[in-house]
């Protein structure tokens, strides 16, 4: 897998290629501001980008716009964006086009690198990552008539870990139940939002967009 990163905190993107190089990942290249980013995305196309959303000069939203631009230029590129803070509106916003291979770490996950090349390799499979922590607090959000209110725990628990990226396998790891019972979960889940088996969609991420819009 080849990545490229891009934050403007040195020592910090610095220690993040040495661990992700230890684990036999190409670093391709970094950045420390937007034009440098985009700049090597075109040189290398990596398989991901890791885009710190505060960049310079305005340290705003400067990550998200260059994210949006490497999505329209390079839609292969992978992009996994990186924050110091919660920001329910940005998870939203990132995802409501097309989501997979779409992610939103927290800055403090990522420094443990087990949880980094696990949303790399999720990435670069076309997958979705959100942050546990992105994903609780919209999880609390409710609405009026919402058909999330017709799932019942167990299924919430299973779209909440959906929408952090995890497998099957991988919910049933860590809800400590069998696969079968996953993806039964799974089928009432899309039955009771009302996702049909149709098309080419993914029905999975259908149901995760499905529930991150509650926090529009």
């Amino acid at each position: 897998m080849r990545v490229v990163l891009a934050d403007d905190q040195a020592l910090l993107r610095e220690s993040l290629a040495e661990a992700l190089a230890g684990r036999g990942i190409e670093i391709a290249g970094q950045a420390g501001d937007v034009p440098g980013l985009l700049s090597l995305v075109q040189q290398e196309r990596p398989d991901v980008a890791i885009v710190d959303i505060r960049m310079p000069p305005s340290h705003t939203v400067e990550g998200l716009e260059a994210a949006a631009a490497i999505r329209a230029t390079w839609p292969d590129v992978a992009l996994l964006l990186l924050s110091h803070h919660v920001e329910t509106a940005i998870a939203v916003d990132l995802l409501r086009e097309d989501p997979r291979g779409l992610g939103y770490l927290l800055k403090d996950r990522v420094s443990r690198i087990d949880t980094l090349v696990d949303a790399l390799d999720r990435l670069a499979a076309g997958g979705v990552v959100i942050d546990p922590e992105i994903v609780s607090r919209l999880l609390g959000r409710r609405r009026a008539h919402d058909p999330m209110d017709e799932l019942t725990a167990r299924e919430r628990e299973v779209l909440a870990l959906m929408a952090e990226g995890r497998s099957n396998l991988g919910i049933a790891t860590r809800l400590g139940i069998e696969d079968k019972t996953v993806e039964y979960h799974v089928t009432q889940i899309l039955g009771k939002l009302g996702i049909e088996p149709v098309g080419a969609d993914n029905r999975r991420v259908l149901a995760v967009m499905m529930w991150l819009r509650r926090g529009e």
